[in-house]
């Protein structure tokens, strides 16, 4: 027993793991950025409920239905690629880059 242990450390090892703890721990959870918005007053009772119905939280609801606006809008997607370089797209500001940002530019007081 001790020696097939030994065989499957060092085949883990080989496949450039370095544990063999049965749980994993959880995915590392991307930088976030906080975004105030007006919204109307229904939309954002659908919000909650929305969230409420998926049973998550409304910032949830708004990255995720923006990710999925984002990687939809062919437009965005080609308008976006001709502004790689400006401002809001830099390596300067990493977090922005790409069709997944979040941030908005304009902050809304």
């Amino acid at each position: 027993m001790r020696r097939r242990m030994q065989l499957c450390v060092q085949d883990r090892i080989a496949e450039g793991g370095n544990s063999l703890s049965l749980v994993k721990p959880p995915p590392k959870k991307p930088k976030s950025a906080s975004l105030q918005v007006r919204i109307d007053a229904d939309i954002r009772q659908k919000l909650d409920l929305y969230a409420e119905f998926i049973e998550s939280t409304p910032s949830y609801v708004v990255a995720e239905a923006l990710k999925l606006l984002f990687n939809r809008d062919g437009e965005f997607k080609h308008w976006l690629g001709q502004h790689a370089n400006s401002s809001l797209v830099s390596e300067s500001n990493p977090e922005l880059k790409g069709e997944e940002s979040l941030v908005d530019p304009f902050k809304l007081a």
